[in-house]
């Protein structure tokens, strides 16, 4: 057996070689992205896409841009269903062999996004191995691979000719054998389709372990922490680790739960790691624990393009390359993948905070917002809102969504159902402190809300802790990357939650 020390330092020597190869890209950006687009161009021009846009005369991104026309979903969808057919060649080179299903909020509205050889390999497992790279080069002393981590997966199908499912089963059944080894949990547990089985499963193996890490969206990851403090009966989990240093997480803001992670684990040795990935592949990473931006990782076999959000909302289609971008300026965001995604916008938007290097902070979808009143609220302004006032009232959110209501002459507010850790809060304090501070954030709201002439102030109703959990089981989408939308334009989902 190795020595856990030598294991340790043989593993972060291996991990930090990488960042010689992430500075190259943070010097070489325009030619780093070219060339991903160049090779993806290359690799697919063979195949039924390519040879219906071209491929084989585009020789600049200027080419690309006139022969290949900007796609949401639906309208790629029909090459997708020729590859879940079996066809081969269609968007990328072979047949398609994973489907990563997208957390729709119904099963109608399921996106199955491809997933190849390739966006698993030369994307998303690099980018495993990159956000140990940046810890590593960030904590020298770490110890992180002295000890085993826990993640959290969902589940998948097996189909005929493929497989699909959560983006996480999909992964966690193509680790390399040493991240395997690291893993509280074998894989066989971590995809059981009953999550509440799997949740038990997990935290009985990982009370007895030394867990050093953490992988997964913080919303499911502080129920398996909160079963696990429960079950153990300790007050908070420094008993049970006390090596635990690193926190790595994405999918969700994690604004809104920072500090019931803080009371659960009060140590400051515990170190949080943001990462921004989808269905549709893997973008950024923390690089700067200082900062709490993101840097753009920009070698995966994804080449970006960007449309200012002004522009989108006006369905102006002007998409600039990612060397053309302007310092804080929002933008959705469009990826050409190694998955045969190609012009498709990805629902996303993003800030860029710096442009050398490029590092982005993403302010929410393109669909999750409120503008029933001219007030353009986005999910940014909400997640910053929701922290900043449980931080003011020293109380906290499990879960919440937020919807517009209309009421007489013309007039409405927006409606926020709020599940709070503590059911004494006083949802009056919370309202007002809450509509004070989106003021702030957000000019549009803030003169929809002048002297009440649009927009009244805002009515929080207070949900019964586990309402939110009863609806994601009631539409099977409980673990995994799934979540509650935030923000929506209509009162559906208000509707629905009451209604439990």
């Amino acid at each position: 057996m190795i020595n856990i020390s030598i294991k340790n330092s043989l593993l972060s020597w291996i991990v930090k070689k990488r960042i010689y190869q992430i500075d190259q890209f943070i010097l070489h950006p325009k030619k780093t992205q070219e060339e991903v687009l160049s090779s993806l161009i290359y690799k697919s021009k063979g195949t039924f896409f390519g040879i219906e846009h071209n491929f084989n005369k585009i020789k600049s991104y200027s080419d690309f841009s006139n022969h290949v026309p900007i796609r949401k979903y639906e309208e790629i969808f029909n090459y997708i269903k020729l590859t879940r057919k079996g066809k081969k060649d269609i968007l990328w080179p072979g047949k398609i062999k994973w489907y990563a299903i997208s957390s729709g909020t119904t099963n109608s509205n399921r996106k199955y996004i491809p997933m190849t050889k390739a966006s698993i390999m030369d994307c998303h497992l690099n980018a495993g191995k990159d956000m140990l790279s940046m810890y590593c080069n960030n904590f020298s002393s770490t110890n992180v691979f002295n000890g085993k981590g826990i993640m959290l997966g969902g589940s998948q199908n097996v189909k005929n000719d493929f497989v699909e499912g959560d983006l996480s089963a999909i992964l966690l059944e193509n680790l390399p054998f040493w991240v395997s080894i690291h893993s509280s949990t074998d894989v066989e547990t971590l995809l059981i389709d009953d999550w509440e089985d799997k949740l038990k499963k997990i935290a009985d193996n990982a009370v007895r372990e030394n867990i050093t890490n953490l992988t997964g969206v913080p919303s499911w990851m502080l129920v398996l922490l909160k079963k696990i403090k429960e079950m153990s009966g300790v007050n908070d989990l420094t008993e049970i680790w006390p090596n635990l240093e690193l926190f790595m997480h994405g999918g969700i803001s994690f604004s809104p739960y920072k500090k019931q992670f803080y009371d659960l684990y009060p140590s400051s040795k515990l170190n949080y790691l943001e990462i921004y990935n989808a269905s549709e592949g893997f973008f950024g990473i923390k690089n700067d624990f200082e900062k709490e931006d993101l840097l753009l990782m920009l070698d995966y076999g994804i080449f970006y393009e960007f449309i200012k959000k002004s522009d989108f909302i006006n369905e102006i289609y002007n998409a600039i390359p990612l060397w053309e971008v302007e310092k804080n300026m929002e933008y959705a965001m469009i990826i050409s993948t190694n998955s045969g995604l190609w012009r498709y916008l990805i629902g996303d938007t993003v800030i860029f905070t710096n442009t050398n290097p490029f590092k982005i902070k993403i302010s929410g979808r393109i669909k999750s917002y409120i503008n029933s009143f001219g007030e353009e609220l986005v999910v940014d302004n909400a997640e910053k809102g929701i922290a900043e006032t449980c931080e003011i009232l020293n109380c906290k959110v499990n879960n919440y969504t937020a919807g517009p209501k209309f009421l007489q002459n013309g007039t409405g507010q927006h409606l926020w159902l709020i599940e709070f850790e503590n059911k004494n809060t006083n949802t009056l304090d919370f309202e007002k402190a809450l509509d004070t501070r989106l003021r702030q954030l957000n000019n549009d709201y803030n003169a929809k809300r002048f002297k009440n002439l649009v927009l009244k102030n805002l009515k929080i109703i207070s949900l019964e802790k586990g309402t939110f959990y009863k609806w994601l089981k009631k539409n099977n989408k409980l673990g995994g990357q799934h979540k509650i939308p935030r923000l929506r334009n209509d009162d559906k989902l208000i509707k629905e939650l009451l209604n439990i």
